[in-house]
């Protein structure tokens, strides 16, 4: 469950400006506190005096712990008598100490060298962000997928368009809800409208909140940034190689839409041969059926999501606008 760096990054700046905006709201408080009550001031300036004088302590060989234990029961107590008077003024008791945003680890993102809760999600919730960016991710969800718009009417090959995309949904969904990096790679396919990429993002919704890094984005994007990357245009790109083949779960979105030349064939099949070499599941969309897919690509791509992909075929017309 490797997130990319500059995701840490960004959760580690947040936690340290949570923690710095706690202390300094704090500090305000307090200074404004003493300014109107002239006796917290006082217990202030003996509670530094007893802070001084017990690190002093560690400093002195011989017994020196009884001596300690005492300092910190006067703390205590002018603690105590700090809070009385806060509230006989007014205040909450704790008006003097950081509002920490996550009090069990005061924002710090971790609990005795454990990754605290709040730091989790944060993580969870940049990457979000991240696919935000790129597609509508808080629009498709298993929630609000309707199989009611697919026709429950036999095509011409007699298969039940509402049928088949109920299948898919429950599939999908299982494997969003079980996924692991064990987990199959899957390949959506069918004409335009039919749920392909709506399916495929909800499946990302379920599997960050599990804790599990994605990289979601078209294939034509893809291919362009990792090209951009090789010859160094990388300065402002979305997709580099690294988090393309190192995420948890990589999902394709609308591949054949990327320029057909020999460097994006090369370029997809790394990727979907380092990934399934990896052991990384991948998901794909396309608008092509198979046996145009076997046309347009080298058959090294074709031949390894034929060995390695579970194929879910939608039937139907266009249900965007049912």
């Amino acid at each position: 469950m490797a997130y990319p760096k500059d995701i840490y990054i960004k959760a580690e700046r947040i936690l340290e400006k949570r923690r710095d905006n706690a202390v300094m709201e704090a500090e305000i408080r307090a200074e404004d506190i003493k300014g109107s009550v002239p006796e917290i001031d006082e217990i202030q300036t003996n509670l530094s005096r007893i802070g001084l004088e017990i690190s002093q302590l560690f400093f002195y060989h011989g017994n020196t712990q009884e001596k300690v234990d005492e300092l910190r029961q006067k703390s205590k107590e002018l603690i105590e008598r700090r809070s009385r008077i806060l509230t006989q003024n007014g205040y909450k008791p704790t008006a003097m100490s950081p509002e920490f945003i996550c009090p069990a680890c005061e924002d710090k993102g971790f609990i005795g060298g454990r990754i605290c809760q709040c730091h989790r999600q944060l993580l969870k919730d940049l990457m979000k962000d991240e696919i935000r960016k790129v597609a509508p991710l808080d629009e498709c969800t298993f929630d609000n997928f309707d199989v009611e718009k697919y026709s429950d009417k036999p095509d011409e090959n007699n298969i039940i368009p509402r049928e088949r995309a109920q299948k898919i949904f429950d599939a999908a969904r299982k494997y969003a809800q079980n996924f692991s990096l064990s987990s199959k790679n899957l390949l959506f396919l069918g004409g335009t409208g039919l749920g392909k990429t709506h399916l495929s993002l909800a499946i990302v919704n379920v599997v960050i909140n599990r804790g599990f890094s994605v990289c979601y984005g078209t294939s034509q994007n893809i291919c362009e940034d990792l090209q951009s990357e090789q010859f160094g245009r990388d300065a402002d790109i979305a997709y580099k190689k690294r988090r393309v083949l190192d995420s948890d779960l990589l999902v394709i979105d609308d591949l054949g839409t990327e320029i057909e030349n020999q460097y994006s064939i090369a370029t997809l099949y790394n990727i979907i041969n380092s990934r399934i070499l990896a052991k990384k599941p991948t998901v794909i969309s396309t608008n092509y059926d198979f046996k145009v897919l076997e046309d347009k690509y080298d058959k090294r791509i074709t031949s390894r999501i034929t060995g390695e992909y579970v194929r879910m075929q939608f039937f139907g017309t266009d249900i965007r606008n049912s």
